[in-house]
């Protein structure tokens, strides 16, 4: 009996000295993060890793800008973030996007629903100037209807007044 447990605890101590923790092979991610990268060390296709999917246009290019109170007026730094989506949309043309309009709950529905709107068509109206096609691009208001943030605070409202850029995949699927 004492054999058969030896041999036992010696393959597992051999089986683990060959294995990578992460299960992904080597190099798998930046960070060693399981799943960044594949087998071989290439890059998970529509994974955040993938800088030709839709997951790493929202988390590294950034999907949405904000607005100051009742404004649809980009600011500057809405500007550079509009820049960054115009150039990933031109390396990858076969998205087309619908940008979203919201507002805070301060307000009216009808007044927010038009202000959505407003603050949709200066994305899409900036994205257009950058080279995107307006083909590509669609917009939609939801004025106060689809908070990210619910309470009664600046810092809740300034989340909530915004400009969202939606992918969708192959050119004319909006």
């Amino acid at each position: 009996m004492r054999p058969m447990i030896a041999a036992t605890l010696a393959a597992a101590t051999l089986l683990s000295a060959c294995t990578n923790p992460t299960g992904f092979g080597p190099g798998s991610g930046a960070a060693g993060a399981p799943g960044a990268q594949g087998v071989a060390g290439g890059i998970v296709p529509g994974s955040a890793s993938d800088p030709a999917s839709a997951a790493y246009f929202q988390q590294t290019v950034g999907d949405r800008v904000l607005f100051a109170v009742d404004q649809s007026t980009l600011s500057g730094e809405a500007r550079t973030a509009l820049t960054r989506q115009a150039r990933w949309l031109q390396q990858n043309p076969g998205f087309t996007a619908v940008i979203e309009g919201h507002a805070d709950e301060q307000g009216t529905r009808e007044y927010n629903l038009a202000l959505g709107a407003r603050r949709a068509a200066a994305a899409q109206e900036f994205l257009v100037s950058q080279g995107i096609a307006s083909s590509r691009l669609r917009t939609v208001t939801y004025g106060k209807e689809r908070p990210l943030e619910i309470c009664s605070s600046e810092a809740c409202y300034a989340q909530n007044r915004r400009a969202v850029t939606v992918l969708a995949g192959g050119v004319g699927s909006v």
